[in-house]
């Protein structure tokens, strides 16, 4: 029998139930797989979408978002509440509260988990938003329309100082950087969505670190206090790896797994995707850690068509896109602008619809969209073909971007 036949007949475990996780179960299936199929959940609950959870779940105007998928109909053998602990791939085993689970071939899809100010866990009123549990807790808190503090100025702290003024909470977002996004965009990007804070009825303050957190109240390094009557954490995540320490996968200094080119990890047999794994890029010349949506859904089709082939054959190395809904707009980011030279300006940032363009010797590499849903569909296509534009043309709004070629 040969090593790949066995590996079939074991079957494929995925530890991990959230969108990556899912997509590769069904992504086996629908591409034909026909051996066994375990997917490993640690919550109990249905699996879900998590994007809801910000607004939809949280203001009350859905219970959950548990994905449509028929997992018995697929034949996936889907377990919930089991955490996985560890990992002997010497004896291709995975250790859970629940025994041991044997798997032939192994797929990492376990995510990201929230970073957690130190010294803040188990003061009440401080929340993390990750899972449905944490948008149940805060639903209430919220239906009594506190004051409410968000600490971290990034997308998710954006999004949920967006639903706390839609609840009629008061709001003060507190940012250690000098301004808001300040680790993903560069500053000509992001001055303008400050703006968006104040017109939604938010306070932001930048520049303010926070010193500690107790009952009802925030305190800043400067001496200020913050009345809150709930805080919620907002500073980031970080792969959920943890649990493969000892395990010989190889991690890099962010905690993510070190997966090649087709998905593999340091270990025979053993995949990872999803917001757990990084990837080397040969488009952006860089290795990727893709903390978004899209790439949990299109991750797990390469893995799947790798895991079908019984080696590499299919490359993933997709333009990294994502979207976020703060204070009435619509934000989409397509791209990695990281080593871009240029960065050009469609239409006036002040104004409720520009575009933001990053170019690499004269090819489009990155897009943020606000109000441009054509500069979003159309970027994204001229950043696959990677073809010379014409600066000029790229700055007009009134040329379409497909027409900016060079």
């Amino acid at each position: 029998m040969s090593e790949q036949t066995e590996q079939n007949q074991r079957g494929v475990v995925i530890v991990g139930a959230g969108m990556a996780g899912v997509q590769t179960a069904v992504a086996l299936r629908e591409q034909g797989f026909t051996g066994p199929v375990t997917l490993l959940g640690a919550e109990p609950h249905q699996p879900y979408d998590r994007p809801p959870l910000s607004k939809a779940v949280l203001l009350g105007k859905a219970e959950d978002s548990a994905f449509d998928v028929d997992f018995e109909g697929l034949d996936i053998d889907l377990r919930l509440g089991v955490e996985v602990t560890g990992l002997r791939a010497a004896v291709h085993e995975l250790d859970t509260e629940a025994g041991p689970v044997p798997y032939g071939i192994l797929v990492l899809a376990t995510g990201a988990q929230p970073l957690t100010l130190p010294g803040t866990e188990g003061v009440p009123g401080v929340h993390l938003l990750r899972t449905l549990d944490d948008a149940a807790r805060l639903r209430p808190v919220l239906a009594a329309s506190p004051r409410a503090v968000v600490v971290g100025a990034g997308w998710i702290g954006a999004e949920f100082a967006t639903a706390a003024r839609e609840a009629g909470c008061e709001v003060t977002v507190v940012e250690a950087a000098d301004r808001v996004l300040a680790g993903a965009l560069p500053a000509e990007v992001a001055e303008p969505m400050a703006r968006w804070y104040q017109e939604a009825g938010a306070e932001l303050i930048t520049g303010a670190k926070v010193a500690g957190i107790e009952e009802g109240r925030v305190l800043l390094a400067d001496g200020r206090t913050l009345p809150a009557g709930a805080v919620v954490v907002g500073i980031g995540a970080r792969p959920a790896t943890g649990w493969l320490d000892g395990s010989g996968v190889e991690r890099g200094p962010d905690g993510s797994v070190t997966a090649d080119a087709y998905l593999r990890t340091s270990l025979p047999g053993v995949y990872a995707v999803g917001d757990c794994a990084s990837f080397p890029s040969g488009r952006y010349g860089t290795r990727l850690l893709v903390h978004h949506w899209d790439n949990a859904l299109q991750g797990p089709r390469t893995v799947a068509a790798n895991i079908l082939a019984g080696e590499p054959a299919q490359v993933y190395d997709p333009v990294p896109y994502f979207w976020s809904e703060q204070f009435g707009r619509f934000v989409q980011y397509a791209g990695h602008h990281g080593g871009a030279d240029t960065l050009l300006l469609r239409g006036d940032p002040a104004g409720p619809a520009w575009s933001a363009c990053w170019l690499r010797d004269g090819a489009l590499v990155a897009v943020l969209v606000v109000g441009r849903p054509r500069d979003m569909a159309q970027g994204r296509r001229l950043i696959e073909a990677a073809v010379p534009l014409d600066p000029a043309k790229v700055s007009d709004p009134e040329v379409p971007l497909k027409s900016a070629t060079a």
